[in-house]
């Protein structure tokens, strides 16, 4: 195979359809972007800018506004080095962010947890999908509390805690690793009962790897293709990307973004919706020349 028919096969991706509760989100055609709502006093972006329910809800009608696909809330900081806090906690931090939010958006509305109890609480809101920052690895029973609702579940990979990532190791053949217990945690989904079109994988780019193996998560991306899932992958702002500046970092952030989308991801979570929209448009065209070349 010539190097001009390789690249060409690198660039096409794959179309699916993401059932998240009554919605059918088309994926492939172009990139959605999932808008990142920290509702925590210490998350590593923006903690404590959103922590305030009216300031929370404000911000989710502008990311709208923005162009934001879907909007993801997070009560519960996975920063490295942060703490763990209880299911009371979160729900205290999450409950009136969501009150707030309910029937107030058209888009799809996320909920960053790991916690079973406080995923069904935030499905009784209307809320359309979780984020399960473990794949399922903390608390397996959250799969069928997303399976009970209909709802989309987003299933991305971590390793240890954010308390132990600076003491882990590499991992050993890195993006071989990430799919083979990505597909574990698929395999748990399933079983809970969950419909594999309601299902989202997402490498955990800094979520427990070594800084330079994100760089190698996001140059190999096109391996996770062997799941037949679709891809998110949420570079924007990680400890790997951090330059001198805000806007330097959010430059580095925009690099990652491109990368992601070229090779293969389906949906990027960012911070900032205005920009990365621009740098989203611009990969997907590219992509869209490839595979018509």
């Amino acid at each position: 195979m010539s190097p001009l028919a390789t690249l060409k096969v690198f660039m096409i991706r794959k179309r699916f359809e993401w059932r998240v509760r009554e919605r059918t989100l088309q994926l492939g055609e172009r990139t959605l972007i999932m808008a990142v709502l920290n509702v925590t006093p210490d998350s590593f972006s923006d903690g404590g800018k959103f922590h305030d329910p009216d300031r929370a809800f404000a911000r989710a009608l502008e990311l709208e506004e923005q162009g934001a696909d879907l909007i993801d809330v997070g009560a519960e900081s996975t920063r490295p080095g942060s703490a763990r806090i209880s299911e009371a906690e979160e729900l205290r931090r999450l409950v009136p962010v969501l009150k707030r939010l309910r029937n107030k958006l058209t888009i799809p509305i996320v909920v960053d947890t790991y916690k079973a109890n406080v995923a069904e609480k935030a499905l009784e809101f209307g809320v359309d999908a979780i984020n399960d920052p473990s794949g399922l690895t903390f608390d397996a029973d959250l799969a069928r509390k997303a399976a009970a609702a209909n709802a989309g579940l987003i299933l991305n990979h971590m390793r240890g805690t954010p308390e132990t990532w600076a003491k882990l190791p590499p991992l050993k053949n890195v993006v071989r690793t990430i799919a083979t217990e990505l597909d574990a945690s698929v395999h748990r989904a399933v079983r809970a009962g969950l419909d594999r079109r309601r299902l989202v994988v997402d490498p955990g780019i800094g979520f427990g790897k070594r800084k330079e193996q994100n760089s190698e998560i996001l140059a190999h991306l096109g391996q996770l293709s062997t799941l037949e899932l679709p891809v998110l992958v949420g570079p924007s702002r990680k400890l790997f990307l951090q330059r001198e500046t805000p806007m330097e970092t959010e430059f580095a952030s925009a690099a990652a973004v491109t990368a992601a989308i070229l090779n293969g991801a389906h949906l990027v979570s960012v911070h900032d919706v205005k920009a990365m929209k621009a740098v989203a448009d611009v990969a997907d065209e590219i992509l869209r020349s490839g595979a018509e070349s």
